[in-house]
């Protein structure tokens, strides 16, 4: 993905000034910063899920492989399948785990039920979640941990063979086991998938992230201060904000 020029506006509040960032393709790109920098209202351009907020106004340039997302012909149904979303809190469908799968399968024109069935192992097993849940498919999804949820939650993505993964802080509201577990599984899908990932976890990002952008809050607008490759980031970077906030100085 490409993002040139981003500028987000809630009404006539200014929430993301001109931010120009490439996405690479098949990595993990993290995306840090404090709070009320701009990082999740970022990460919701990307499939345009800011269409859903009242008042909001989206100026720039986002392509996806070359093709312009922001336009007035863009398809978000095909969008939002090619561009998957994860959020901070598990949100399974309130059904059984089966249905979790073959609603939106069915949704996006997977209408044969033996189809439905291998794409729904097929994932599970990508998540680690089939051995632990292939006799209780037809149980409540929400009757799952929270770690378990979540993999659900990606797997549920995954089932719509997206091409971007974006995920706002998925581990924060888990454990630290089920943290490390759904952690893991983020970091498998490199190489397969091009992940986003807003976090307030620094040693998080520096573990997963194959790059990091620190986003900052100027003047009530949030900004992109620096982007590089992940190394770089943590031990050579350019900008003295940036400096100060992995060594803890700021924010």
């Amino acid at each position: 993905m490409e993002v040139s020029g981003l500028q987000v506006y809630y009404s006539s509040q200014q929430a993301l000034g001109r931010v120009t960032l490439p996405i690479r393709k098949e990595a993990i790109t993290a995306l840090v910063g404090p709070s009320g920098s701009g990082k999740t209202t970022f990460l919701l351009c990307l499939n345009r899920l800011t269409d859903l907020i009242p008042g909001c106004r989206v100026e720039g340039s986002i392509r996806l492989h070359g093709e312009e997302i922001l336009g007035h012909g863009c398809n978000l149904l095909r969008l939002r399948r090619r561009v998957g979303m994860i959020f901070q809190k598990p949100n399974p469908f309130p059904f059984s785990i089966r249905r979790n799968f073959t609603l939106p399968l069915r949704e996006h024109g997977m209408k044969d039920r033996q189809e439905q069935e291998a794409r729904l192992e097929q994932v599970l097993r990508a998540v680690g979640l089939w051995s632990e849940v292939k006799d209780r498919l037809h149980r409540p999804a929400p009757e799952l941990s929270g770690g378990q949820q979540q993999r659900l939650c990606i797997a549920r993505a995954l089932a719509l063979e997206p091409e971007v993964l974006l995920l706002d802080e998925p581990c924060s509201a888990l454990d630290p086991l089920s943290s490390g577990i759904v952690e893991d599984l983020i970091t498998s899908l490199r190489n397969r998938y091009t992940l986003v990932i807003v976090t307030h976890n620094l040693p998080q990002a520096r573990r997963i992230a194959d790059f990091a952008s620190l986003f900052w809050n100027v003047e009530g607008v949030g900004r992109l201060v620096e982007s590089a490759p992940i190394q770089s980031f943590f031990e050579a970077p350019t900008e003295k904000l940036t400096r100060d906030y992995v060594a803890g100085v700021r924010g």
